[in-house]
């Protein structure tokens, strides 16, 4: 039977330190503050948004929702997006995914400043995720390293099958683990023969968005197999299940839970995201930086920054 790889250890050390930074913030006068933009509809979007809000009063964050109707314009979305941009109140601004058809996911996260995208979705920290750069990082593959981190895995030398090269997860997760010095194979819905490389692999992260991808028949040939699965994807009674198949734990030497495994990590990392987020801004500001929070906003403006930003970090 798989170890399993439960994340609730791990968020929990994450949480503690956020709630240190948001004390020291609020003997400085500081009130951390996320804005979160809500579009009406999706149930599971609405619940993953009040879970966020339940986890930020317990850090003594203040959260505010913004839940708009279905059929809201992008001109109003925009508008609000611009206003958050420009309060001086608000750290981080958060978009639930997924939109209504109607709106352009890549026209609207364009919008929300670099600064304060503590999900790191604008093109800004995206380019930044991929060199290196200063900038906020996408949580969910964080969340993904920082698990196999916690629980004593190696990236480096290690041989990483990374199934998925979606915009949110597998794409930034693969120059995630380029940095740790990890050896990654990319593999996706349109490759031929998936098992074949799970066969020579150590570490196997499943990210594609599709259910049982990844099963027990596959991964027996390699008992040694680690798997962290990314996939949050709902049945038609409700469940939530991940990528990987469920008798996966049969088979592999671990496997992360879904739910209770990187989705627990990633709400943690997000909250860290905005600890780094006012850094980032109290950074700028200290060093009166020219920068434009709304589009072009320059990451590089100083190297130098005191700001953790390498912490341990869906896609066909």
């Amino acid at each position: 039977m798989a170890r399993l790889l439960k994340a609730k250890e791990a968020a929990d050390l994450v949480y503690a330190v956020i709630l240190e930074h948001v004390q020291e913030h609020q003997r400085n006068g500081i009130r951390p503050r996320l804005a979160t933009l809500l579009i009406e509809g999706d149930p599971a979007s609405a619940y993953y948004a009040k879970s966020k809000q339940r986890i930020a009063e317990k850090l003594g964050i203040a959260f505010d929702l913004h839940s708009l109707p279905a059929n809201v314009s992008p001109d109003e979305l925009i508008g609000l997006i611009g206003t958050l941009n420009a309060d001086e109140r608000i750290h981080g601004i958060m978009l639930e995914l997924p939109l209504p058809k109607h709106l352009s996911v890549t026209a609207i996260v364009s919008q929300i400043a670099p600064l304060k995208d503590i999900d790191g979705v604008t093109p800004a920290n995206k380019l930044a995720t991929m060199t290196g750069e200063m900038g906020l990082y996408p949580a969910t593959p964080q969340a993904c390293i920082e698990l196999l981190r916690h629980y004593g895995y190696t990236l480096e030398g290690s041989n990483v099958a990374l199934i998925g090269r979606g915009q949110t997860v597998g794409l930034p997760l693969f120059h995630l683990l380029q940095r740790e010095q990890a050896t990654v194979t990319v593999c996706h819905s349109r490759t031929p023969d998936i098992a074949s490389h799970l066969r020579s692999a150590d570490i196997a992260i499943v990210a594609a968005g599709k259910p049982g991808i990844v099963n027990r028949e596959m991964v027996e040939p390699n008992p040694s197999l680690v798997v962290i699965d990314a996939g949050i994807n709902e049945t038609a009674d409700g469940a939530i299940i991940g990528d990987a198949a469920a008798d996966l734990s049969e088979a592999a030497a671990a496997v992360s839970p879904v739910p209770g495994g990187v989705g627990t990590l990633t709400t943690a990392v997000l909250f860290r995201n905005l600890m780094e987020a006012i850094q980032l801004q109290l950074q700028f500001q200290h060093t009166n930086a020219n920068v434009n929070l709304n589009l072009n906003v320059n990451l590089n403006v100083n190297s130098q920054a005191n700001v953790n930003l390498n912490a341990n970090a869906k896609g066909e």
